[in-house]
């Protein structure tokens, strides 16, 4: 009785393998949705950012998404589809995490809702060295697996250090670009007040890329606000605003 029971249970199997079969492919019939951009926001927890420089990220985010002129540029967006952003913290070369998920954002509501998640997700997850090629191939990961499909993808490194943890940025940046992803940079010079040339010719890339710079943590949240509006509302033919340094042809 045991063998006829199994052979029964074993001449389910291809049966129950082409059901599952068939739902990953129903899954991956489904149609992306459509944006105008695609951003990955990753946010430096390495051991060089202490606590309060931390929180300033992650306020600077916060009021960002709250700020009357990047609701507006998110307004812009939305006969484009809007905006699909997701939160990622990042230290060492294999730490990374996607805090807030991808969520998209066409108007003041779902700024402001996404901004709440931000505040809600604030809790630290590491702190250890700086990885920035591990963050950005982490980044391109997520923006190669969501469900959006947008006319641009950026990824946006802000952090206070260079790279000493595994893999080169500029290598992984070079792949990224590569497959038409935008890295943008904040560089947090209270540290290093050369960082943003660092930024520029090893992390930043593809088209229209910039760094931003601010001298040091207090001046984060006005740097995220021009940083967002100039991602958001991005016009390719035109140069870096004041404040801004391109990416090295």
């Amino acid at each position: 009785m045991k063998k006829f029971r199994s052979a029964k249970t074993l001449g389910l199997l291809p049966a129950l393998a082409g059901a599952v079969l068939l739902l990953v492919q129903m899954a991956s019939a489904q149609p992306l949705t459509r944006v105008d951009l695609e951003l990955v926001l990753a946010v430096d927890t390495s051991g060089s950012v202490d606590e309060t420089e931390y929180n300033l990220q992650i306020e600077g985010l916060v009021w960002a998404f709250r700020d009357p002129g990047v609701i507006a540029a998110i307004i812009g967006t939305s006969a484009s589809g809007g905006i699909a952003a997701t939160v990622v913290h990042w230290s060492s070369v294999n730490d990374q995490q996607q805090i807030v998920p991808w969520t998209l954002l066409t108007d003041a509501a779902s700024a402001q809702a996404f901004a709440a998640a931000i505040a809600a997700n604030a809790k630290r997850v590491f702190s250890d060295s700086t990885g920035i090629g591990g963050v950005l191939r982490y980044a391109e990961r997520l923006i190669a697996r969501n469900r959006f499909e947008g006319r641009r993808k950026t990824i946006d490194v802000s952090g206070d250090g260079i790279n000493n943890s595994g893999i080169p940025p500029w290598l992984v940046r070079d792949m990224v670009t590569g497959s038409g992803i935008t890295v943008n940079g904040l560089a947090i010079l209270n540290d290093e007040p050369h960082l943003h040339l660092y930024y520029a010719r090893n992390v930043i890339g593809g088209a229209g890329a910039f760094v931003v710079t601010v001298s040091s943590y207090s001046d984060i949240v006005i740097g995220m606000r021009n940083k967002l509006l100039r991602e958001i509302s991005i016009n390719i033919a035109a140069g870096p605003p004041a404040g801004m340094i391109a990416a090295r042809p």
